[in-house]
């Protein structure tokens, strides 16, 4: 068994206004700067054997405090990055609503097979390299406590395998920035949560965006 610590980055300027950030390399705001603070407050005080973080600049922030606090040292691995939304990075939907109106009726379908142009990842391939990743760092890593620092998609990824939610389906968990998420890792494939999305550190921060998939909370908006 290993047990694993995942968590999402702190908060962004691109997810107050729900913009596409994907694998972009879009750095923490002020309010994401307060919650990397908090969260190494928060576990100042636990020991873990390893930390692995997402190789973009918002996970590596929020980490970078908490690392310093228990003289952890990181791996970053590119492996935990974000899904690749193609040519939707960097858009927001009123934006892709005008220029891809089309792409944005095929995405909404959430059709787990569905890529979208320009490099962009299908659901069910982004999530065979998401649980991969984590039956292989918990598989090299039995006995021991294990951390890191990731992205939303990620964590919806994990949550749906253990809970057992289909891909094509609408995200049912929350993920709130720079959250706690425990799991129990008992063997290929298999995980059991212990928490999930616990930012009760948080408290008296500004209130979080909605973590509502974009393709739920905008799915039925129409070109003009």
């Amino acid at each position: 068994m290993a047990h694993l610590t995942l968590i999402r980055h702190g908060e962004t300027d691109s997810n107050r206004v729900h913009r596409f950030q994907g694998q972009m390399d879009v750095p923490l705001n002020a309010t994401g700067l307060l919650q990397a603070e908090r969260l190494a407050e928060r576990l100042a005080g636990e020991h873990f054997d390893v930390g692995v973080v997402s190789d973009l600049s918002r996970t590596r922030a929020t980490a970078a405090p908490l690392a310093e606090r228990l003289g952890l040292s990181l791996q970053h691995d590119a492996t935990w990055r974000e899904q690749h939304f193609g040519v939707f990075e960097g858009q927001q939907v009123t934006d892709l609503l005008d220029r891809h109106p089309d792409l944005w009726t095929q995405w909404v379908r959430q059709d787990a097979d569905f890529a979208l142009p320009g490099g962009g990842e299908s659901i069910r391939a982004f999530h065979t390299r998401v649980w991969s990743a984590l039956d292989a760092l918990a598989a090299a890593h039995v006995g021991q406590r294990v951390l890191v620092v990731t992205h939303g998609g990620v964590l919806d990824m994990v949550w749906r395998t253990v809970r057992g939610q289909p891909l094509s389906s609408p995200r049912q968990c929350a993920i709130p920035n720079a959250g706690l998420n425990r799991l129990r890792w008992r063997g290929p494939g298999y995980a059991d949560i212990e928490v999930w999305a616990d930012d009760a550190h948080l408290a008296g921060l500004p209130p979080q965006p909605s973590t509502v998939s974009l393709s739920v909370r905008y799915g039925t908006a129409v070109a003009p």
